[in-house]
């Protein structure tokens, strides 16, 4: 079984990366990639640019990672209740490729925040929208006041109630 895992961000310091890279290792028996947001900048999408260009190189390099994947593991930034702008620039573009973006692969979809709501608007975004491209969500789990919450030293969620329900959604659903 292989995962890709990423967060939907591109802070060098993502919290959302770390969440996916912590729940991907959750997973038995799994080989995991975490791929970096960063890999894939490309110009802000647009018709015009995608008629100048064609289609994007680090767009098809994307699918072709999602492609490799049993199970992907996503944790969503939230920016301004929405995707980041980065994450929202790498799908558009993908969804110029192909619309099935996620390719029916089985989905952990996530959030965290620093915020007591834990990203909750953006997955609410994800669980309605994802479907239509190509998104087959197994589960989804969000993970509040990440500064509390998550042990950047012991690299892992520190509340036993919400580490023990994460892995029940993983035990559970995949």
């Amino acid at each position: 079984m292989k995962i890709i895992a990423f967060g939907a961000s591109p802070s060098k310091n993502s919290i959302n990366k770390k969440l996916a890279a912590y729940a991907a290792d959750l997973f038995e028996n799994a080989e995991v990639e975490v791929l970096d947001l960063n890999d894939f900048q490309m110009p802000l999408f647009s018709i015009d640019v995608e008629k100048e260009i064609g289609k994007h190189a680090l767009a098809q390099a994307f699918l072709d990672k999602i492609a490799t994947a049993t199970i992907l593991v996503v944790s969503l930034a939230e920016n301004n209740g929405n995707y980041s702008a980065a994450f929202k620039n790498v799908f558009d573009w993908c969804t110029r490729i192909r619309k099935d973006v996620f390719q029916d692969k089985p989905m952990l979809v996530m959030a965290t925040s620093t915020g007591a709501k834990g990203g909750a608007s953006v997955l609410g975004i994800a669980k309605n929208a994802f479907p239509f491209y190509g998104g087959n969500i197994k589960a989804t789990f969000s993970l509040p006041s990440f500064d509390t919450n998550f042990d950047i030293e012991k690299g892992g969620i520190s509340n036993i109630e919400l580490r023990k329900e994460l892995q029940k959604l993983i035990t559970d659903n995949f």
